[in-house]
């Protein structure tokens, strides 16, 4: 017998918005809204896989005066911040409501001479990044940011609850190096902070942690004090060409022999550059070549030019076809901007509206990066090329990869037609069982949802999944909280009684 059952009969739903009515919690019954909370072009999913009802809570305290109820009602519940993440994470897939935090996004307080800001859930990271610059000094000099870059359109809660990064990481580290402290709300309702503001603590387990990147299986997120940064003083952003994707990875290797760290290092193979040319997102055509983007700055001017010197020299002896390094304006928006666009200009490459994008984002040692790949793109061929046998000819797939390749986290995509759908999705098993075997993981900083519950289970074995299993029962006994994502809630085996 499932030791999880849910209650989402019409009298139960009721009975939940009576009782958010007469605390003045908002709600809305919409099918396009609620739609939206759960179908999204990164994630789309089945009509019944939306949720019934979507809420609004504005505060910490409406936050678990919602999940007391849903608690109490056995009501599943799954959340929104950005909407931006990958891999089924926002999937209803027992029904239920959606708790959605976009009328928590307010900016709560920074402190300046701690380098640290608190923040609601609801906050967008770009939105932050441009409050910090109008209060705290701006371009000028002395101003702070928030360093972490994932989509544009990524908010605060759902970055921790994915332990997310971007093309920043490299140099400062993904969301679980950014997160000082959470302001958390259990499923049964109880309010929790694992700390305060400090920059270190050994007081008690690391809850903290244990929640960044739980994807809301745990618990909400409601506030959070965020680790901030010096903005990058003398920037330059350079480009370089490669004939190899592996001269490309040599520039990392050499770098962290010499010990220069860069502000950024992002590398690109000649199909990826090809679908930004395709697309005429930027204003300059690139070589349809191996291409690595990386950032230089430093408070110091004399110190970025040694880097750049040591840049130029290191791009030489891995073979550079051309290496451009520059600090005006125009060339940092352009260079930048190619980078930065790549995930829209893959869509591009679709031969029809419904063609799929799917994706892996592997990770594995920077030395092995080249192997993953090689081994990547000789997968996607040759799956493409029995598909296209088996229904007599057809549409090729089309792949491209690039990687934040200063941490070894590489995104290999595939556009393929709707009717590949399985293949594809296979193919992607298959490069993340080749990431495990380079003695990497099958996600760097997308998370699991629901698409690689099974190759986490390789990842981590049986075990592992089974103690993930008890320390969600330990804090969700009725297992209420974003149910199916990470792992499967029973794994078949046993029998327990209802809670």
């Amino acid at each position: 017998m499932s030791p999880y059952t849910y209650n989402h009969t019409p009298s139960s739903i009721s009975s939940l918005l009576t009782s958010l009515s007469s605390h003045s919690i908002p709600y809305s019954l919409s099918p396009p809204l609620r739609n939206s909370k759960a179908n999204t072009p990164h994630s789309p999913v089945l009509a019944h896989e939306t949720p019934l009802a979507i809420i609004f809570p504005v505060s910490t305290e409406e936050t678990s005066t919602v999940l007391k109820a849903c608690h109490e009602r056995r009501i599943a519940v799954t959340s929104f911040s950005g909407g931006t993440s990958f891999g089924g994470a926002l999937t209803s897939t027992r029904g239920g409501v959606c708790v959605s935090f976009e009328r928590m996004d307010r900016v709560l307080g920074v402190h300046e001479g701690d380098m640290d800001v608190v923040v609601q859930t609801g906050v967008g990271w770009v939105g932050l990044n441009e409050w910090l610059l109008e209060r705290t000094g701006g371009k000028g000099g002395g101003g702070l940011w928030f360093p972490v870059d994932p989509a544009p359109g990524a908010r605060i809660g759902g970055m921790i609850a994915m332990s997310c990064s971007g093309t920043n990481a490299y140099r400062y580290g993904t969301m679980k190096e950014s997160v000082i402290s959470l302001t958390c709300v259990l499923a049964n309702g109880t309010i929790i902070k694992t700390h305060n503001r400090p920059r270190k603590s050994s007081a008690g387990y690391d809850l903290t942690h244990l929640i960044i990147g739980s994807e809301g299986t745990l618990a909400l997120v409601t506030e959070a004090v965020l680790r901030l940064a010096p903005l990058p003083k003398n920037l330059h952003v350079g480009i370089a060409t490669f004939s190899s994707f592996q001269a490309g990875v040599g520039v990392v290797l050499l770098l962290q022999k010499l010990g220069h760290k860069l502000e950024a290092l992002e590398l690109a193979d000649g199909e990826q550059m090809h679908s930004v040319n395709h697309s005429g997102l930027s204003k300059q055509r690139f070589e349809e070549t191996p291409t690595l983007f990386f950032k230089i700055a430093h408070p110091s001017l004399e110190l970025a030019h040694e880097q750049i010197a040591v840049m130029h020299e290191v791009c030489q002896k891995q073979g550079a076809l051309t290496v451009e390094i520059s600090s005006e304006e125009e060339r940092v928006e352009t260079i930048w901007g190619a980078r930065k666009c790549m995930g829209v200009a893959l869509l591009s490459m679709k031969k029809a509206e419904k063609d799929l994008f799917i994706h892996s984002d592997c990770a594995v040692p920077i030395s092995n990066l080249a192997r993953l790949v090689d081994g990547t793109r000789e997968l996607i061929r040759k799956a493409s090329a029995a598909r296209q046998e088996e229904v007599g000819g057809g549409q090729p797939w089309f792949c491209a990869n690039v990687g934040h390749i200063g941490d070894g986290n590489v995104h290999s995509s595939i556009i393929c037609p709707a009717s590949d759908k399985s293949q594809a999705e296979a193919v992607l098993l298959q490069i993340a069982r080749l990431a495990l075997g380079l003695e990497g993981t099958v996600t760097g900083e997308h998370g699991v949802g629901l698409k690689l519950r099974d190759a986490l289970e390789e990842e981590v074995g049986q075990g592992g999944v089974e103690m993930m299993r008890r320390i969600k029962r330990s804090l969700d006994e009725r297992g209420i909280l974003n149910p199916d994502k990470v792992f499967r809630l029973e794994d078949g085996s046993e029998a327990k009684s209802k809670l």
